[in-house]
């Protein structure tokens, strides 16, 4: 039975969850669209998906289930195969005596719950649920990976020969120099399974890369998910000629070039997902090793609240995104997440409007209307020269991927001041420590006061799994540790002006003994790690007037981490204790992404 919006007009009047005149324009703007009332309502975010998924449930008369965090038993799920799961949208997630419970996202599809009935012989009683819960359940149908590894090296063990011909492998055949068809070795069934199985584990457990390392007696194959790498698999050596062929045929590469690094792309595209593999293939001592980054362009774009910026920290940006010139700086190590917060604030600053340019090294992620170049210096085309370029093609917002030398650096602030609004990142510890790094390249400090608009320094932290998260709070012990890493009376301060503590504050040390933190268990659902997902942690730097009349007289970065901090800057670590206190990350995750 479908909902139709007269229908869903009413109950939403009579529950009240949205007033007469809000509806009546987004009955409007559902007419004048041609979508559903429900979809409208949703985006404009007018009533919570949550809400309308219990109205809806309430409507038809039957039960809503979240299954979001539910780990079914391997039992229940089999009883529908998963083509039928997958195409009809259907679960089941209970079965109790003869009565099994579907869950699904149409439960007035009686033609589906009939053939279940059929094929089962089960009393069948249907749930409403969303699309969330059935993409969790479906990802349960999946092998863990040892198990589907097993059945194909069993399955080749069976049929001799059929990955490699012979048991006994010369040091020349393994390097692919004589003796065997490499492009033959690749396209053999045993190995595009293991490759295509190797990735879509990869995609299911959202890893950000790949490795895949060869050793002295076996193949290593490695994950790195939330910023961690952990070993996935340990396959026969035997294997990895094939697969590193198989690679380089997806990638577009030298398969016989065993000697020199190569860099190659390729895509995996389902109804599930759109994911872009960047494969970098090195030589090593026992063969050569790949590394695959993981690139999702299913993903929607963020937006900075979600990145995890503080709403004084979010104003800050916001303010300085809106000015038609001068410079943002984003910092911080590798992996920390800066690319990310530069294509998350293009992504609003591009309008029709607006010509916006790119230089990347590499271009990680394709983004509708903006002018993305990708560096390559053996051609001469480095980021200095790329951006001298560039202003040629009357650009009104640029993004350099990286300030690395006093080249590009310089071109960087001359863009700024001839009106354009340059975004970049630098490798620095924190935010103070990007002004004097800038000095040291050779720009004139009144050229960098007169340019920087706002400097953000980030880290990436693990979030604590839902699913396992308990609180506890900090005993006499940790306390003593933590103080003698961490100015914990700022940081309560802090905490108290985020409205984390109730003030006012009149002993920092009982305030926070008294405080909830939270860490995660471990469970299936995030394979016992206790994390899942990942989150920034920020220190947002405005260039007031204060901070550049230090710049003018060359002040170092401790001189202007300082002022910064009474004008109001939150550090890094304050930001991540707040996160921790609000149960996003945890303690232990702080200290190890801020420790020097």
């Amino acid at each position: 039975m479908q909902i139709d919006n007269q229908q869903l007009k009413s109950f939403l009047l009579d529950a009240g969850l949205i007033s007469e005149e809000k509806l009546k324009k987004a009955l409007k703007k559902s007419s004048k669209s041609g979508r559903k009332l429900e979809e409208v309502i949703i985006k404009d975010k007018l009533v919570s998906q949550d809400k309308i998924n219990k109205l809806k449930a309430y409507i038809l008369g039957i039960p809503f289930i979240d299954l979001t965090q539910a780990d079914i038993p391997k039992e229940i799920i089999e009883i529908i195969p998963e083509p039928v799961a997958r195409k009809y949208q259907v679960v089941a997630f209970k079965k109790t005596g003869r009565e099994l419970k579907v869950a699904m996202i149409d439960p007035g599809d009686l033609q589906i719950l009939d053939f279940i009935r059929k094929k089962t012989g089960l009393e069948i009683t249907s749930c409403l649920t969303n699309k969330e819960s059935i993409k969790h359940v479906l990802k349960q149908y999946q092998k863990s990976l040892e198990a589907e590894f097993g059945d194909i090296i069993q399955n080749e063990e069976k049929s001799e020969g059929e990955i490699l011909t012979g048991d006994k492998i010369s040091e020349s055949e393994k390097k692919g120099e004589k003796g065997i068809d490499l492009k033959k070795e690749a396209e053999d069934m045993p190995i595009v399974k293991i490759v295509d199985t190797l990735l879509k584990h990869a995609i299911v457990e959202g890893a950000s890369d790949v490795h895949i390392e060869p050793e002295e007696k076996d193949v290593v194959a490695r994950y790195r998910v939330d910023g961690i790498l952990h070993d996935a698999m340990t396959l026969p050596l035997k294997v990895l000629p094939g697969i590193i062929a198989r690679i380089k045929i997806l990638a577009n590469l030298k398969i016989d070039e065993h000697r020199l690094p190569q860099d190659g792309r390729f895509k995996i595209e389902t109804p599930d997902y759109k994911v872009a593999f960047r494969v970098s293939v090195l030589p090593v001592f026992d063969g050569e090793k790949v590394v695959m980054r993981l690139l999702d362009e299913s993903s929607k774009n963020l937006n900075l609240e979600q990145i995890g910026f503080s709403k004084k920290d979010l104003k800050i940006v916001k303010s300085s995104i809106k000015k038609p010139n001068g410079m943002i700086l984003v910092t911080g190590p590798t992996g920390s997440g800066k690319t990310t917060t530069l294509y998350t604030i293009l992504s609003i600053l591009n309008t029709p409007e607006v010509n916006i340019s790119t230089l990347e090294d590499p271009v990680e992620y394709r983004m509708p209307r903006i002018n993305q170049t990708q560096i390559n210096p053996k051609i001469g085309l480095s980021f200095a020269s790329g951006l001298r370029a560039l202003l040629r093609q009357d650009p009104d917002i640029i993004m350099v991927g990286e300030i690395r030398d006093h080249e590009t650096a310089e071109m960087a602030i001359h863009s700024a001041l001839t009106g354009h609004l340059v975004l970049s990142t630098l490798h620095t510890n924190n935010a103070a420590g990007t002004l004097p790094r800038l000095l040291e390249m050779g720009i004139e400090s009144f050229l960098l006061a007169s340019t920087t608009n706002v400097i953000i320094a980030q880290r990436l932290v693990r979030k604590i799994c839902p699913n396992c998260k308990k609180s506890y709070h900090l005993d006499e012990a940790m306390f003593e540790k933590l103080s003698e890493q961490y100015n914990l009376e700022a940081i309560a301060r802090v905490l108290e002006k985020r409205k984390i503590i109730k003030g006012p504050i009149k002993d920092y040390k009982k305030a926070l003994l008294g405080l909830e933190f939270f860490r995660g268990e471990g469970c299936s659902r995030c394979h016992q790690r206790g994390y899942k997902g990942r989150a920034g942690v920020f220190e947002v730097m405005k260039i007031t007037d204060e901070i550049k009349k230090l710049l003018d007289k060359s002040a170092g970065a401790e001189v202007l981490e300082e002022k910064a901090i009474e004008e109001g800057m939150n550090t890094i670590v304050q930001d991540g204790f707040a996160k921790a206190a609000q149960g996003i990350t945890s303690i232990e995750e702080v200290m190890r992404v801020t420790k020097e």
